[in-house]
C-alpha cells in the first residue's frame, strides 16, 4: 500500500510539473477566467476602488519611507550577491533557482541528458578536461621551514592553505611509506608522523625515530619543516642521502624476493630521488647553479622513468639562470612533444627562446609599417601558444598583478601554475632585452583567435572550467584569484543594482520635492488603476440612468431619415 501511495504521489507530481511546463498559457487563461467569473462575489471592483482611494490619500512621507526602505533592501541584496559572486563565482539567486526551483518546474536532469546524448568525441574531450583539472605537485615548491615559515614570521600571513598542506601529506604518505613499515620501529613512527596535522608533533616524531635508527624519511621531515635556513636543510638532506642510499642498495638486492620487498624497493627509490632532487634545489638556492645542473642531469639519467617529479622543469630553470640557451633548447626538444603533458614552464620557455632572437630589435611601429618578418612571426605565434595554454602568466610577467609565494601544488593552466612559473622565471624574461616588450605588445592578440564561448580551443583543447574553484582552494585568501574567461556579472546583480539606484533616486526626489512627486504618484496611480475601470464605471452609470428615466428605444423606421 505504501508503495502504491508513493507511486500515485509521484505520478500526480509529474502530471502537475508537466502541466506547468507545457500548459502554462492554458493555466494563465483559466485563472483569468475564474477571476472574471468571480468578480462580483469577490467584490474585486469595489476593493480596487477602495485601494485606489486609499492610495490617493497617502502623504509624501509615506512614499519617502517606501522608496527608502526598498532602496535599503535592494542594496543589502546587492551587497550579498556581489560578495557571493566574488567568493564562489556565481549568483546565489541563480544557483538556488537552478538547484531547487528548476527540478520542481520540470527541469531536465543534466546527467541523464549527457549520458544519453553524449558521443565518443564528447566523452574523450571530457576525459581530457578532467585530467587537466588534476592537481599536480609543484616541481619548484619552496621549503616549508626555511621559506614558507619565514614568510609567516615576517608578515603574519599563512602562505599555504589547509587543502594544499593536506595534499602534501597525502603525497608524503604515498612516496615515503609502504605496507611493511610496521616491521621496522623507526618507519612505523614516521608512518604516523606523516599523518599528523600538528607540525610540532611531526617534528617530535622525527626526532623520536632518529633516536631508534638512522631514518632517511625522518631527516627529510626535519629538513623540510624544522630547518630555518637553506644551509641547514642541505645539511639534513645530506644525512638523509647517506641513510637513504644504504636502504636503497639493500632493497635493490631483495626486490625480486616477493611483492613485499618490491614495494619496499619502490618506496626507497622514491625517497632517494626526492632527496637528490631537493639537494639539487638547495644548491640552486645557494648559488651553486652549475653543481645543481650536474646533479639534475645525473638524476635524470639514473632514473629516466620517474617523470612524476618533473625534474626537467627544475633543469630548465637552472639552465636559464646560466643563460645556456642551447642546452635549454635541447631539453625542450625532448619534452615539448605532442604526446607529453604540457606545462607553463615548457610553453613559455619555448616562447622566450623564440622571442630572444628578435626582441632586441623589435618595434611595434616598424612592424606595423613593414609587417612581421618570419622570425618575428614565429616568436608571436609561440607567445600566442603559451598564452592560450595559460592566460594568467602575462599579467605576472608584466607586473600588472602582484606575486605571492607559490603553493606546494599547482593546477595546470590555472592561476596557481602561473604564480609558480612567474615567481622563478620573471628574472629570466627581464634578462632578455626586449622580451617583455614583445610580450606586452602581442599577448592580448591571442584571445582574438580563441572562439568565444570556449566551445573549442585554437591550439589546445578548450580551457577547463574547473580551474577557478581549484585555485581558490590552493591559493591563500588574501590573494585575488585570476579568472579566465572573465565572467560577466550575473543578471540579478545588475537587476538589484538598478533597482537600488532607481528606488534611492525616487526617495531623494520625494524628499526634496514632496508636492511634485505626490502629484506624479497620483497621476501614475490614475494611469495604472483608474483607467482600467473608467469604461466599466461609465457603462454602469449609463445603465442606471436608463433604468431610472426609462428611456424608450428609438423607432427603427427613423434610423435613416434625411
Amino acid at each position: 500500500m505504501a508503495e502504491a501511495g508513493t507511486g500515485f504521489l509521484e505520478q500526480l507530481k509529474s502530471c502537475i510539473v508537466w502541466s506547468w511546463t507545457y500548459l502554462w498559457t492554458v493555466w494563465f487563461f483559466v485563472v483569468l477566467f475564474l477571476v472574471y467569473i468571480l468578480r462580483v462575489p469577490l467584490k474585486i471592483n469595489d476593493n480596487l476602488s477602495a485601494v485606489s482611494m486609499f492610495l490617493n490619500t497617502l502623504t509624501p512621507k509615506f512614499y519617502v519611507a517606501l522608496t527608502g526602505t526598498s532602496s535599503l533592501i535592494s542594496g543589502l541584496i546587492l551587497i550579498f550577491e556581489w560578495w557571493y559572486f566574488r567568493k564562489y563565482g556565481t549568483s546565489f539567486i541563480e544557483q538556488v533557482s537552478v538547484s531547487h526551483l528548476r527540478p520542481l518546474l520540470g527541469g531536465v536532469d543534466n546527467n541523464s541528458s549527457n549520458n544519453s546524448n553524449s558521443s565518443n568525441g564528447d566523452s574523450d574531450s571530457n576525459r581530457q578536461s578532467v585530467s587537466e583539472c588534476k592537481v599536480w605537485r609543484n616541481p619548484l615548491n619552496l621549503f616549508r621551514g626555511a621559506e614558507y615559515n619565514r614568510y609567516t614570521w615576517v608578515t603574519g600571513r599563512e602562505p599555504l592553505t589547509y587543502y594544499d598542506m593536506n595534499l602534501s601529506a597525502q603525497d608524503h604518505q604515498t612516496f615515503f611509506t609502504c605496507d611493511s613499515d610496521h616491521l621496522r620501529p623507526a618507519d612505523a613512527i614516521m608512518q604516523k608522523a606523516w599523518r599528523e596535522r600538528n607540525p610540532q608533533a611531526r617534528i617530535s616524531a622525527a626526532h623520536e625515530a632518529l633516536e631508534i635508527n638512522e631514518c632517511a624519511t625522518a631527516y627529510i621531515l626535519l629538513a623540510e619543516e624544522e630547518a630555518t635556513t637553506i644551509a641547514e636543510a642541505e645539511k639534513l638532506f645530506k644525512q638523509a642521502l647517506k641513510a637513504g642510499d644504504g636502504c636503497y642498495r639493500r632493497s635493490q638486492q631483495l626486490q625480486h624476493h616477493g611483492s613485499q620487498y618490491e614495494a619496499q624497493h619502490r618506496r626507497d627509490t622514491n625517497v632517494l630521488v626526492y632527496i637528490k632532487r631537493r639537494l639539487a634545489m638547495c644548491a640552486r638556492r645557494l648559488g651553486r647553479t652549475r653543481e645543481a645542473v650536474k646533479m639534475m642531469r645525473d638524476l635524470m639519467k639514473e632514473f629516466p622513468l620517474l617523470s612524476m617529479f618533473n625534474i626537467h622543469e627544475n633543469l630548465l630553470e637552472a639552465l636559464l639562470e646560466l643563460q645556456a640557451y642551447a642546452d635549454v633548447q635541447a631539453v625542450l626538444a625532448k619534452y615539448d612533444d605532442i604526446s607529453l603533458p604540457k606545462s607553463a614552464t615548457i610553453c613559455y620557455t619555448a616562447a622566450l627562446l623564440k622571442a630572444r632572437a628578435v626582441s632586441d630589435k623589435f618595434s611595434p611601429e616598424a612592424a606595423s609599417r613593414r609587417g612581421l618578418s618570419t622570425a618575428e612571426m614565429n616568436a608571436v605565434e609561440a607567445i600566442h601558444r603559451a598564452v592560450e595554454f595559460n592566460p594568467h602568466v602575462p599579467k605576472y610577467l608584466l607586473e600588472m598583478k602582484s606575486l605571492i609565494l607559490p603553493p606546494e601544488h599547482i593546477l595546470k593552466r590555472g592561476d596557481s601554475e602561473a604564480i609558480a612559473y612567474a615567481f622563478f622565471h620573471l628574472a629570466h624574461w627581464k634578462r632578455v632585452e626586449g622580451a617583455l616588450n614583445l610580450l606586452h605588445c602581442t599577448w592580448e592578440g591571442t584571445f582574438r583567435m580563441i572562439p568565444y564561448p570556449l566551445e573549442k580551443g585554437h591550439l589546445f583543447y578548450p580551457y577547463p572550467i574547473c580551474t577557478e574553484t581549484a585555485d581558490r582552494e590552493l591559493l591563500p585568501s588574501f590573494h585575488e584569484v585570476s579568472v579566465y574567461p572573465k565572467k560577466e556579472l550575473p543578471f540579478f546583480i545588475l537587476f538589484t543594482a538598478g533597482l537600488c539606484s532607481f528606488t534611492a533616486m525616487l526617495a531623494l526626489l520625494t524628499h526634496q520635492f514632496p508636492e511634485l512627486m505626490g502629484v506624479f504618484a497620483k497621476a501614475m496611480i490614475d494611469i495604472f488603476y483608474w483607467a482600467e475601470f473608467r469604461d466599466w464605471s461609465c457603462r454602469s452609470i449609463f445603465m442606471r440612468v436608463e433604468d431610472e428615466l426609462e428611456i424608450p428605444p428609438a423607432p427603427q423606421s427613423q434610423h435613416f431619415q434625411h
